[in-house]
């Protein structure tokens, strides 16, 4: 079994938010999924996310979506932005 690690849309029509999840990626995107990793609202930008069991998926191989990964380098990025050494 592959586990891709991706995006679930939720929310209403016009009102995205998205679980991320670890799931089989033979599923469906709706579809069921392993374990909840966290979420991440476009519209405010703003990403939660379990890092230690993220890593963990990582190290046994799970694949992060395209996007997903994406969304997480630009957030550690801004993150290290914001707390600069002075």
């Amino acid at each position: 079994m592959s586990v891709a690690i991706r995006f679930s849309r939720q929310g209403k029509k016009k009102s995205p938010f998205y679980r991320i999840v670890a799931a089989d990626k033979r599923c469906a995107r709706h579809g069921r999924f392993i374990e909840l990793l966290g979420t991440y609202h476009p519209t405010t930008k703003v990403l939660k996310l379990d890092a230690e069991r993220y890593e963990k998926w990582i190290k046994v191989g799970a694949q992060p979506s395209g996007t997903l990964a994406a969304v997480i380098r630009r957030t550690a990025r801004n993150a290290a932005k914001t707390v600069s050494p002075q």
